[in-house]
């Protein structure tokens, strides 16, 4: 499979198949504990080292993170690696991570389309413990803005499974409150580095007026909200899909809403009147 150029600007069709890893990763308690703090989480489960400590649902994006670093590195152009944004993010649970896991993540371009804004690229990144036994999916959708694609034969983006009925009237499930340094506190707990969100310089020659939160820390913020809105405990969540359709500046305000469909979460979140995430789907254990 041809390497595209250091100074292409263009992803070429070939990329799909491209794959990265396996990544070998320990997960400790410290970690788990961490990331739920950031997240503000107050469930003693999050931190009770006595028994089995509970993950946040979307605490696959820690470990998943050097992965999709590892495909962006060794397969994107350094020409156009800045103009990614993270678009869609599709997370299923097979089942929880524990503290003293050794999981191993591969990641693989599986789809590559032009539209509109720009070329969207999915891999999916799949975790395994050490018994080969699946923990975690995700199909990780990145947007690079502006960027064209060459090359025919790229495959099309995967279509989300039939779920829950879109644009159902959502009830207002409440504020979450964004200081300005949680950008600083994510990147840590998380171990998710990504300059955009803490280097102010970086920031603005990337083209933002400043530091952003994390999509991910957004995400996790609304699922968070969601599930303590409507009483849900999070040991159930088995998948969280959403799309990303606005960057959070800090300090700032989510407001989220959702309703529940059966053995489904559906909900948004907005900043400021305008929508940061849409499509937001919660799927549980029947």
């Amino acid at each position: 499979m041809p390497e595209p150029g250091p100074g292409a600007t263009a992803l070429p069709a070939s990329l799909v198949g491209a794959e990265a890893g396996p990544l070998e990763h320990a997960i400790d308690a410290r970690w788990l504990m961490a990331y739920a703090a950031a997240l503000g989480e107050t469930d003693a489960r999050y931190t009770d080292t006595g028994g089995t400590l509970l993950a946040h649902p979307l605490f696959a994006v820690c470990y998943e993170w050097p992965a999709a670093l590892a495909v962006r590195g060794h397969w994107i152009p350094a020409a156009v690696a800045d103009r990614v944004v993270h678009a869609t993010h599709d997370l299923t649970i097979h089942r929880a991570p524990r503290a003293g896991d050794r999981l191993q993540t591969r990641a693989r371009i599986v789809s590559l389309e032009a539209r509109r804004p720009g070329a969207f690229l999915v891999t999916r990144m799949e975790t395994r413990d050490a018994d080969g036994e699946l923990v975690t999916v995700t199909e990780y959708g990145s947007l690079y803005r502006g960027v064209g694609l060459e090359g025919a034969g790229a495959a099309p983006a995967p279509r989300p499974a039939a779920g829950p009925v879109a644009g159902a009237d959502l009830a207002e499930a409440g504020d979450v409150r964004v200081a300005a340094t949680l950008a600083h506190v994510y990147t840590e707990c998380a171990r998710i580095w990504n300059p955009i969100h803490t280097d102010l310089a970086h920031a603005r020659a990337a083209g933002l007026p400043g530091i952003i939160l994390h999509g991910t820390a957004t995400l996790a913020l609304s699922v968070s909200r969601v599930l303590a809105a409507k009483g849900v405990d999070p040991a159930a969540v088995r998948r969280i899909r959403a799309r990303f359709s606005g960057m959070v500046p800090m300090p700032s305000t989510l407001s989220v809403s959702a309703v529940r469909q059966g053995d489904a979460l559906l909900f948004g979140t907005t900043c400021a009147g305008a929508p940061v995430i849409t499509g937001g789907v919660i799927d549980l254990a029947g």
